[in-house]
């Protein structure tokens, strides 16, 4: 099954609900920082955050976007950028 990139960003006002979404993002994501994270993710694991995350968020109080990403665009930064720490492959199992 292939991998694709997204970019998960959220806005969530509650410090518990914050809290809770950030490690449901970070069980997905490859990197990032605040509240925008790289994500590689197969179907089934963009079926799995999305419906993770719908049962952590406020849908009245709070935003959650997961946007396709074109990983073979060059990479455009702003300010003080640092090239990602991930190694070269990933392993799951």
């Amino acid at each position: 099954m292939r991998r694709k990139l997204y970019l998960a960003a959220y806005d969530v006002r509650c410090p518990r609900r914050l809290s809770r979404a950030v490690r449901v993002i970070k069980g997905y994501a490859s990197g990032g920082q605040k509240s925008a994270y790289e994500c590689w993710l197969t179907p089934a694991e963009h079926k799995a955050l999305h419906t993770e995350m719908a049962q952590v968020i406020d849908p009245t109080e709070d935003q959650f976007a997961l946007l396709p990403l074109e990983p073979r665009r060059p990479l455009v930064t702003l300010g003080a950028a640092e090239v990602p720490a991930d190694p070269d492959f990933f392993y799951f199992g």
